[in-house]
């Protein structure tokens, strides 16, 4: 890991209404002394959430981030946030890149470049996201794949305070399969030369986290392979206690 401190994120994606803040305060509590003096924990809740999420967060050393934003600081943008908003709530990073956007949203690496450098703009750090398909797996361009969304999604102003990559198979995504440690290992290895060759010393400070139906019961397998710095979780993050089971993978190292 090279020193870099490990880092668990929680991806709620559209779920969860107001009385949602009592799972945040489970994760809270349960973000003991051991787990923080291992690694960071943050919830992405929609952005509904957000403020009071912060606030519920406040001083008790969970951090909230946004899932989506738009590449504009403000303007005639209908239904979008800006990076602005999203820090102004109490956000401290943004996910973009998605999968489940550039799929559903149409979104290009060119785009997602624009909402990451919009994410440094606002002093939000950008975890941006990046994977292949099952049919580009078993076509064997997994490498080619995602060295491409690299290239085109990461901003040139990408440094290792501000740009998390989290490696998200869509293949794996909400199906209850996951790669092998292996596999996992290889395509993390893969983006951290990419990193490296292009921001230097910057590229190995960046985390690389995993994410891809990632569980309790596979959590340890996953976030010890080479390279994995921690993980995006999905459906497991909306209860307290099956994150903090993941969380704990590190605390127990």
């Amino acid at each position: 890991m090279a020193g870099r401190r490990p880092l668990v994120a929680g991806n709620w994606k559209m779920n969860g209404l107001r009385m949602a803040v009592a799972e945040l305060d489970g994760i809270c509590q349960g973000y003991d002394k051991a787990l923080h003096a291992k690694a960071d924990l943050m919830v992405c809740p929609p952005a509904t959430l957000i403020l009071a999420f912060a606030d519920k967060a406040r001083g008790r050393g969970v951090m909230i981030g946004g899932q989506d934003c738009a590449p504009a600081s403000a303007g005639a943008f209908t239904g979008d946030i800006s990076a602005e908003m999203l820090k102004d709530a109490g956000a401290s990073a943004v996910i973009v890149g998605h999968s489940e956007r550039r799929a559903g949203h149409g979104e290009t690496d060119a785009r997602v470049r624009a909402k990451a450098a919009a994410a440094f703009r606002a002093g939000l750090m950008a975890i941006i996201c990046v994977g292949e398909t099952k049919v580009e797996r078993d076509a064997g361009k997994t490498l080619e794949v995602v060295s491409r969304q690299l290239q085109g999604s990461v901003p040139d102003a990408a440094a290792a305070a501000n740009t998390v990559i989290a490696y998200e198979p869509v293949w794996a995504i909400g199906t209850g399969v996951t790669p092998t440690p292996a596999q996992a290992a290889e395509v993390h290895s893969h983006i951290r030369g990419a990193l490296s060759r292009r921001f230097a010393p910057e590229g190995e400070g960046m985390r690389i986290l995993y994410g891809g139906s990632v569980k309790p019961d596979n959590a340890a397998a996953l976030m010890q392979a080479k390279d994995v710095d921690g993980a995006l979780v999905g459906g497991a993050s909306l209860k307290a206690k099956d994150f903090l089971a993941i969380a704990k993978v590190y605390s127990s190292t």
